[in-house]
């Protein structure tokens, strides 16, 4: 393929289909020249929907078949189990095989996972990939990690992910020295559990630029760059964000449109609503990364339009340009190894 960087885009998963997984795929090998892409899928169905656009692209796009697709409700272990031609599948057994570089799914996020970690591996020097995000905040955004791949983590884990952090903030962000927080429930030394205090003298030592703990509203205040948790904390911590920006949005709807006044009021205020929703358009944050694997595997969220399928493509296609697993396995292996000459001193 005439690309440089090949990506495997998952074309069946997610709940909008096909349609927008070609639409996106071909504005995306318009905007990126180094770009090819292996859309994976029932090949009739996406021939038929390349048809009017494909020529444009022809060189750095081919079609790899996959008769089956891994539903959204479907579990994690049917799909690994049952699903073997699945697009899902399919796509990651290209990154594995070397003929892409990266894959790129909408697909049901527990299937991914276990098939992800089942067909890469981990890295040397990482026990257990995470989910790792860009969560808006002042002044730009915050990476945090685990988002929900790991329920219940130990010291060690959680070391690992603000290794991983550090690579992937220092290379999508461009920070030469990432500031990483610990989530807690209080920033005293004393407060939390007694994994997370061990954890905090692990990342300490480690040589990463560690600030300490961190609560929650450090998440969004711009104070940090990474915050480390456990994935069912990560989790709630996401979804709560979530729920409490679409209830904002959702009173600010009804009180605009309550009465002629406030009808008035929000015409007045509407380039600064403009420029609100820009900042929190959660497309431009779309495409987490599920780190810690021996091949970059991007997660879009299932009801992704054109728009937000194309930014995880792009980060994929960034994360592949900047070797980002090759950097967290030499730095785990690094930190590791100096922890364990310490501890032996």
């Amino acid at each position: 393929m005439a690309g440089t960087n090949i990506i495997a885009l998952d074309a069946m998963s997610g709940d909008r289909g096909p349609e927008v997984a070609v639409a996106a795929a071909l504005a995306s090998l318009a905007q990126h020249p180094t770009l090819s892409l292996i859309v994976v899928g029932q090949r009739p169905l996406l021939e038929k929907l390349l048809a009017s656009g494909r020529q444009r692209v022809d060189d750095r796009l081919r079609i790899e078949h996959a008769n089956e697709v891994v539903e959204m409700r479907e579990s994690a272990r049917d799909a690994l189990r049952k699903k073997r031609d699945s697009s899902m599948r399919v796509a990651i057994n290209l990154v594995k095989q070397g003929e892409a570089q990266a894959c790129v799914s909408a697909g049901n996020t527990g299937a991914l996972m276990a098939t992800a970690r089942y067909v890469l591996k981990t890295l040397p020097g990482i026990d257990r990939p995470a989910i790792a995000s860009p969560i808006p905040a002042i002044g730009g955004h915050t990476y945090m990690l685990d988002l929900g791949a790991n329920a219940d983590c130990t010291s060690e884990h959680l070391l690992q992910f603000a290794i991983m952090g550090q690579v992937v903030a220092a290379d999508m962000s461009g920070l030469a020295q990432p500031r990483i927080g610990l989530l807690n429930i209080g920033e005293e030394e004393i407060k939390g559990t007694e994994v997370i205090r061990h954890a905090a003298s692990l990342i300490g030592a480690s040589g990463l630029n560690y600030v300490g703990f961190v609560e929650g509203d450090d998440i969004f205040n711009g104070s940090v760059d990474v915050v480390v948790s456990d994935g069912f904390t990560g989790n709630v911590a996401l979804k709560t964000l979530e729920g409490a920006a679409h209830m904002v949005s959702q009173f600010m709807r009804d009180e605009f449109t309550r009465n002629v006044l406030t009808r008035a009021a929000a015409l007045a205020a509407m380039p600064v609503l403009r420029s609100l929703k820009v900042k929190l358009d959660p497309r431009r944050y779309n495409g987490a990364s599920l780190v810690g694997l021996r091949g970059i595997v991007i997660k879009s969220h299932g009801g992704a339009d054109e728009v937000a399928l194309g930014n995880a493509i792009s980060t994929a296609l960034l994360e592949v340009q900047k070797g980002v697993p090759t950097q967290i396995s030499e730095l785990a292996q690094r930190i590791q190894g100096q922890l364990a000459l310490t501890a032996s001193n």
